[in-house]
């Protein structure tokens, strides 16, 4: 439940609205809003004010122990850092691991794709949906939910632990599993592992059916605001393979607002096509494209990003969903940030299509799962693709493994800019002076979350967060503070 409280305070440039931290996603992060003397809004900043120390303390571990020390940096995503960790030491052993192994590692992924989104949909972001973003914080949550809309809530509940169980069966456990290592896995699946997974997809794929019908109709009913919701056009970004959308293995595509394909490229040459912007305010840095330079070169990746990169779906459901989902708009590229929802579903029904394709594929019961090697080479890039965006691990060693610089572009980052500027849009729409509603405090929240971001890259905070919201005026006087508990 989200308790609101209010106290006032004065600045000396005018009032600053300050949401610390915002609730409902994971990590920690705070908006701040300066309004100036009319108390019109003046200037919107998201801010992520944790940091973390990864690339620091693996430097002088040796390369091989980063596929287990790097799922601890989430704990809603480790699959995602234990995947690209390990693509990263194969480059560095030089490496083609065998099909079975690579066959078993999209598997996890796939059940790491499932049940990342169904938490992000059905228990953060649904409620906003289906009572309003002014509805009272008391049942506007995942306990709400599950008294008004029980079936969606136990779908949700289903379909999060449908994927943990997948990743919980190949690495051992639902959260920091081990299952890869440099030069492929470390267990096979068994015929009835793999019979069980099949046995429950057609009951989760009919429930996201439903999912995606409610969110179709949210979004046809609600056609206004979905245009203008914290709306910015941007470049987006993703994996493909042969131009479909791909998830495990392919190459990153950079895509215009217009529609135009910018780039395309090996995941190992990003240093070339991708910089890294910083700013004093946040730990969070800005990714762009170098050719363009920042802001200009600014995009989006994760859902969105990745559906409006790719040309189609190689699976036939997920392809049809965003055949639907392209005759939004004219030119087939969808702008609007509400639609990280749809895109999102679609995301999930090819996870469950492509899952279906890897277990009916021999390969995938196969015993030849790893080549041992020594290193090869002096520098290693591993690229997949997280449910928040495209994740990168690049480590470089030296002649005996042991790490001498390790650089992680982690998925949330890639958003930073453009989920600054929807914060921004959305408080200029909704706030005018330091009176400010607890409903347009959620609307930037709910900014936030279309993105599903991963701020701290550590835990993913479900239910309740701390919100701090500062309003100063012109002489830098706190005058008024909403904190949300």
């Amino acid at each position: 439940m989200e308790n609101t409280s209010t106290v006032v305070q004065e600045g000396k440039k005018g009032k600053t609205i300050v949401v610390n931290p915002i609730t409902r996603i994971e990590g920690h992060g705070k908006i701040t809003v300066d309004l100036a003397e009319d108390g019109t809004v003046d200037n919107v900043r998201f801010h992520v004010t944790q940091y973390r120390g990864f690339e620091a303390f693996s430097k002088g571990r040796d390369f091989r122990e980063m596929p287990v020390i790097t799922p601890r940096i989430c704990g809603i995503c480790p699959v995602s850092h234990h995947l690209a960790s390990a693509k990263a030491c194969d480059d560095i052993l030089g490496v083609v691991i065998p099909p079975s192994a690579s066959k078993l590692r999209e598997v996890m992924h796939m059940g790491q794709v499932i049940q990342s989104h169904a938490l992000s949909f059905f228990h953060l972001s649904s409620p906003d949906l289906l009572f309003g973003f002014d509805a009272d914080p008391a049942v506007r949550n995942v306990a709400g939910l599950a008294q008004k809309f029980p079936d969606l809530a136990v779908a949700g509940i289903g379909m999060r632990k449908f994927g943990q169980e997948i990743i919980k069966t190949l690495g051992g456990k639902k959260v920091h599993p081990w299952h890869s290592i440099p030069g492929g896995v470390n267990r096979s699946l068994r015929q009835e592992e793999r019979d069980a997974m099949l046995a429950g997809l057609p009951a989760h794929k009919e429930n996201l059916r439903k999912a995606l019908d409610l969110v179709k109709t949210y979004l046809a009913e609600n056609a206004d605001l979905a245009a203008r919701f914290a709306t910015v056009e941007t470049s987006y970004m993703g994996l493909v393979k042969d131009g479909n959308l791909e998830l495990y293995d392919g190459r990153i595509r950079l895509r215009s607002p217009r529609g135009r394909i910018t780039d395309e490229f090996e995941g190992r040459d990003y240093c070339a096509h991708i910089g890294e912007h910083v700013e004093p305010w946040s730990y969070l840095k800005f990714p762009f494209y170098r050719p363009l330079g920042f802001p200009t070169g600014s995009y989006r990746v994760g859902p969105l990003g990745r559906v409006n990169a790719c040309d189609d779906i190689s699976t036939p459901e997920a392809s049809a969903e965003l055949g639907v989902f392209r005759k939004t708009t004219p030119s087939g590229i969808v702008h609007y940030t509400l639609y990280y929802h749809y895109a999102r579903l679609i995301e999930i029904m090819y996870a469950m299509e492509r899952l279906e394709e890897l277990l009916h594929d021999g390969d995938v019961l196969g015993s030849d799962l790893r080549i041992t090697g020594k290193v090869a080479k002096r520098e290693g890039v591993g690229v997949v693709e997280a449910p928040r965006g495209t994740l990168i691990h690049h480590y470089e060693v030296d002649e005996n493994g042991v790490l001498q610089k390790v650089n992680l572009i982690v998925a949330t980052g890639h958003n930073n800019f453009a989920m600054n500027r929807g914060v921004d849009q959305v408080a200029r729409e909704y706030i005018k002076g330091a009176d400010v509603r607890e409903g347009a405090l959620n609307r930037m929240e709910h900014v936030i979350r279309c993105y599903d971001p991963c701020l701290s890259c550590s835990t993913h905070a479900v239910g309740k967060m701390p919100l701090q919201l500062e309003i100063r005026n012109s002489r830098g006087k706190l005058v008024k503070t909403v904190t949300k508990d």
